[in-house]
């Protein structure tokens, strides 16, 4: 997989900020099926700072793997706010880490419905101390595009995380 150099900016801003606070990361993805994980990994010297990830594509992942509750997933779906912020903390549980991001998304083409449409994506940011959420909005774009644009705002909360000194 080919980065852009945008993202691979952004990657190797999050891993230095990560190994001069001395910390550490997980991810838990689902619309993007390991993207960001890769992304941090193609930066050298990301071993100091990335523990791993659980791509939780399907709903019994997210649960089996990460400890999503099934009334979670039930109640709101597997893309909501409430997904996003129960797959970054049960990441951030089971991996021990200072800080752990999520993302749960609809890529398309399709898939999308009137009150959740392709495009909408939900990325978490947990940390020892609280978890932090965004949605974002990008339409009815191409499939990789959502995806890459998906890991660029996730690396940019996980700079905003750390840069407010929350891990």
């Amino acid at each position: 997989m080919t980065f852009s150099p945008r993202i691979l900016g952004l990657a190797r801003r999050v891993i230095a900020a990560l190994v001069q606070r001395g910390l550490t990361i997980a991810t838990a993805e689902s619309c993007t099926g390991g993207l960001i994980a890769g992304a941090m990994t193609a930066v050298p010297g990301s071993s100091d700072a990335v523990y791993g990830g659980f791509v939780t594509y399907a709903n019994a992942a997210k649960m089996a793997m990460i400890g999503v509750p099934e009334k979670v997933l039930d109640r709101y779906g597997a893309v909501s706010e409430k997904t996003v912020r129960a797959m970054a903390e049960g990441a951030l549980a089971k991996s021990g880490c200072n800080i752990a991001v999520a993302v749960t998304g609809i890529a398309g083409p399709g898939g999308g419905s009137e009150q959740k449409p392709v495009g909408l994506v939900f990325i978490g940011c947990a940390t020892r101390h609280d978890t932090f959420y965004r949605e974002l909005r990008l339409g009815d774009l191409d499939r990789n595009t959502i995806r890459m644009e998906t890991v660029a705002a996730a690396l940019e909360m996980i700079l905003d995380v750390i840069a407010a000194d929350q891990p």
